[in-house]
């Protein structure tokens, strides 16, 4: 049960514990006052609500996931935690067992989760491996349109490097992807016509009008420099359009002369970089009966410092790439900061969960001046340390103003998806 129930009216959420950075002030933290009514924020609103301190964000932009994959443990576990492990059992099951039905009825699952945990926009990756990719996207269309209103929804193909090219499936499958209005998207690991496959990419896009979304170097191996290609090929190939790049693990294991020339030319380049430290956490580095050394989360800090715009998002939930997880948002960020010691930091990280994904997937960007949406999620937490302690359950979500009802989707919905014959 939510703390405390807000009346369905024009209020103003009196003592509430704000970013600074959301009302344009200096700092951290601010106490502040927020008045709704119409569901929009205003200046004034009759109606005073004591909140107590309680700290309040826009609802969140998760703009990393894979809603395809999700919610398939219970049928396909990884079996030994390893990425090896994660490719082939989700492989497998892909083949069996996602049909239209079982993909749209995971999907709408997963973001039942979101939606109740206070997430208003999310980008998710499809994996579109022929013939996949003709069942993928319909359902995600016929989802988009009907999620219209309470998360904004966008997609990006997912495919191999090499099932890149000019001539292949990969033409029809960028066909696809811009007939729904989607981001090209691919994985990108060291093979030796990288570079060609990336001109390739970048000229399919081009030709259709598409942004562009990697996951790129997802290991510990310090040779992996696929992100270093990633952004030269885009500078030579002069595309202009938006460039996420999604993990970059292996800065982590680089030298540091070579890591730090790398996000030189990721700055200039102007990519966008996302960092999954959950998923991350979970795969990198793992060995049987060993102790694991890394944490396999990219060069945030390096990156901010340079003006790189770095987000964080939930990538995989439930799945063989991440046993875990609910497309909670909040977990991300706490999550995030402990992985990557974003406390004792500069203090506005907490962009990197709302205005920095929004800004690099292009949706609407969050705010708490009076015009915006009263769409907010409300903690019971006067500071930081208070909000990561304990798992805020009891949290309250507005969308247009007005408190959600943030029953959890049972498991048990997914039962008969999950029986192995």
């Amino acid at each position: 049960m939510d703390f405390t129930t807000l009346p369905r009216t024009a209020l103003t959420l009196e003592n509430v514990t704000v970013p600074g950075w959301l009302l344009g002030q200096p700092g951290d933290l601010v106490r502040t006052s927020i008045s709704i009514d119409a569901g929009r924020i205003v200046e004034t609103s009759p109606t005073p609500v004591d909140m107590a301190g309680a700290m309040v964000f826009p609802a969140f932009v998760d703009m990393h996931t894979h809603l395809d994959k999700g919610h398939i443990w219970g049928r396909a576990p990884n079996p030994d935690g390893s990425f090896p492990g994660a490719l082939t059992t989700v492989g497998e099951d892909r083949a069996a067992n996602w049909s239209a039905e079982d993909v749209r009825t995971r999907m709408d699952f997963a973001l039942r989760c979101a939606f109740a945990h206070g997430t208003r926009a999310i980008r998710t990756h499809l994996d579109s491996i022929p013939p996949q990719d003709d069942i993928s996207w319909p359902v995600f269309a016929q989802l988009r349109d009907e999620w219209e209103g309470r998360i904004a929804l966008q997609a990006a193909c997912l495919v191999g490097v090499e099932g890149v090219d000019l001539e292949g499936s990969f033409v029809h499958t960028a066909d696809l992807v811009a007939k729904y209005a989607g981001t090209l998207g691919m994985v990108t690991y060291p093979v030796p016509d990288l570079r060609d496959r990336l001109r390739a990419f970048f000229k399919l896009a081009s030709e259709r009008g598409l942004a562009a979304d990697f996951h790129a170097d997802e290991t510990m191996d310090p040779n992996a420099e696929t992100l270093r290609a990633i952004a030269e090929i885009a500078m030579e190939e002069g595309f202009d359009a938006p460039i996420v790049v999604g993990h970059c693990c292996s800065l982590s294991t680089q030298d540091e002369a070579r890591a730090m020339d790398t996000l030189d030319l990721v700055a200039k380049a102007g990519l966008d970089i996302v960092s999954l430290p959950m998923c991350n956490l979970y795969l990198q580095d793992r060995h049987m009966g060993r102790t694991p050394r890394g944490r396999g989360i990219t060069l945030v800090h390096e990156m901010k410092a340079r003006g790189i715009n770095v987000s964080f998002a939930s990538d995989n939930t439930r799945d063989p790439f991440y046993a875990y997880g609910d497309l909670d948002m909040l977990e991300v960020m706490k999550q995030a900061t402990r992985i990557g010691h974003l406390d004792h930091s500069d203090a506005d990280w907490s962009r990197a969960f709302l205005s920095n994904p929004a800004a690099a997937c292009g949706f609407d960007a969050p705010s708490l001046l009076p015009g915006a949406p009263a769409d907010l999620v409300i903690f019971k937490a006067r500071g930081w340390t208070e909000l990561f302690a304990r798992p805020q359950s009891d949290r309250i979500v507005l969308r247009d103003g007005h408190q959600i009802d943030r029953t959890l989707p049972d498991y048990a919905e997914l039962d008969h998806l999950m029986r192995t014959e």
